[in-house]
């Protein structure tokens, strides 16, 4: 009687985990009617979605695709959730369509100065928690990568937290900087919805044919219990150092009789035209 009312528990948990619904990450969330490309180089195109329908097709990176509809299947690949998409693409003369995981497509790409520039995650990689050196946490890593057609020019990765900051994303081309021989910047965001969850700010410099990542910064707050913001300081903007680029940091956190303790930090990295370093 004892291993009957044992196997008839563990039934009812993996029939309550079968059907707990998962969401997707919104950076994720691409809208039908509207292009999209391949991040995922070798993508694979299949007749249905589920991971192990048969294989129409793969792609490459950059390929450009039309997103015809958006299933309600979700799969979930370390802490990357995407639903998976219908989708229609042109290759060798012939327009084709298939199904794709929405984690193999950009979350970003802009295209300047003659090269494409894609955005996207990569993995889930394990690492040691900061805050419990004896435990390890899942992080999201992602990647930059300048491209002519499928080539890839260079490629820079960083990390972007757990499935949890991925509720919004931004890439944008941000100009004028006035660092020597700094082309333009990207600048890729990912941030979530709720509070006490960071958000991140990735910028890279673009040299000719080269990415230059700097620094990572992090934000998160609490309400108005806490908060703790990084930034960059540029040289064009005010107080701004030439031939460098400044670092600040601001937190706030309110004691128990609600004052606020305030801390600041700041530190200068120069840069000589290729790369930076810590003055």
């Amino acid at each position: 009687m004892k291993t009957f009312f044992t196997a008839l528990f563990l039934l009812t948990v993996q029939f309550l985990l079968a059907q707990e619904e998962m969401y997707a990450n919104g950076i994720f969330n691409f809208e039908e009617n509207k292009p999209q490309k391949i991040f995922t180089a070798g993508a694979r195109i299949r007749q249905s979605p589920q991971v192990n329908a048969q294989i129409l097709d793969s792609l490459q990176a950059n390929q450009p695709v039309l997103i015809l509809k958006k299933e309600e299947k979700v799969l979930k690949l370390g802490e990357r959730m995407a639903n998976w998409y219908k989708i229609s693409y042109d290759k060798n003369g012939r327009n084709s369509e298939g199904y794709i995981w929405g984690g193999n497509l950009c979350t970003g790409y802009r295209n300047k100065n003659g090269y494409d520039f894609l955005w996207g995650l990569t993995k889930t990689i394990s690492k040691k928690d900061p805050q419990f050196p004896t435990e390890t946490i899942q992080q999201n890593m992602a990647a930059v990568r300048m491209m002519e057609g499928s080539s890839v020019i260079d490629e820079v990765s960083f990390e972007t937290g757990s499935g949890e900051s991925l509720s919004y994303g931004t890439f944008t081309v941000e100009s004028g900087h006035k660092l020597k021989n700094v082309e333009f910047t990207l600048k890729a965001t990912v941030s979530g919805e709720a509070c006490g969850i960071p958000g991140y700010d990735q910028y890279i410099l673009v040299t000719g044919k080269k990415l230059v990542a700097l620094p990572q910064l992090m934000s998160v707050g609490d309400a108005d219990v806490y908060y703790h913001h990084e930034e960059f300081i540029f040289p064009n903007d005010k107080s701004g150092i030439a031939g460098a680029f400044v670092y600040k940091m601001e937190e706030m956190e309110k004691d128990e009789k609600d004052r606020e303790k305030k801390k600041k930090n700041s530190k200068t990295y120069l840069w000589d035209g290729t790369a930076y370093l810590l003055k």
